[in-house]
């Protein structure tokens, strides 16, 4: 069974984290939402409270096939000030996990130094504060072990794109089967 990290800190884009949250386990994913702060509430970027199951000093990166970054400007700006998210992004890299981030959420991956001249994409404005990698503007970019996906709109594409990577495709058909994507 595959096995990933979502983390999360207030200001995080709700839709962004919970959906990936949803799907991936809907297809058997274990998903362990992980806050990076002293607290296991978290409240979003539209005042949406929600709790976290664990914390990232209690986390093994070793543990997990890879780590999902939401977006929201705020959330991205409290993960990207802590060392320990730099860290883990860093580590999972250079053990070729893979590496999921949205909206603002490649702002981490900037700052943990593991764009370098990678594609990737963004919430519109976020690319002129990325120093490395190559825009694209595109609803998501896959390039190597990196998933990026451009804002909230992109959630479930985003999700599809995750479960592809970790589970194929027909996993991928099965989630959308599950949830009547394109029944109607």
């Amino acid at each position: 069974m595959s096995k990933v990290i979502i983390l999360l800190a207030d200001g995080i884009e709700e839709v962004e984290a919970l959906t990936q949250v949803d799907y991936l386990r809907r297809v058997g994913i274990e998903v362990d939402m992980v806050s990076v702060s002293d607290s296991l509430t978290i409240t979003g970027a539209h005042n949406i409270v929600f709790q976290a199951e664990k914390f990232l000093k209690d986390i093994d990166f070793e543990e997990y096939d890879g780590i999902i970054i939401p977006g929201g400007l705020e959330g991205v700006e409290n993960l990207m000030a802590d060392a320990r998210v730099l860290e883990t992004v860093k580590n999972m890299h250079l053990a070729r996990k893979m590496i999921a981030a949205i909206c603002a959420g490649p702002l981490v991956l900037n700052k943990a130094g593991i764009l370098d001249e990678r594609r990737y994409t963004c919430y519109t404005g976020i690319e002129n504060r990325i120093l490395n990698g190559r825009h694209r503007n595109e609803a998501v970019v896959i390039d190597d072990n990196i998933i990026t996906a451009a804002g909230p709109a992109y959630a479930q594409k985003f999700a599809f794109n995750i479960v592809k990577d970790l589970l194929g495709r027909n996993a991928v058909k099965e989630l959308k089967k599950d949830i009547l994507y394109k029944r109607y």
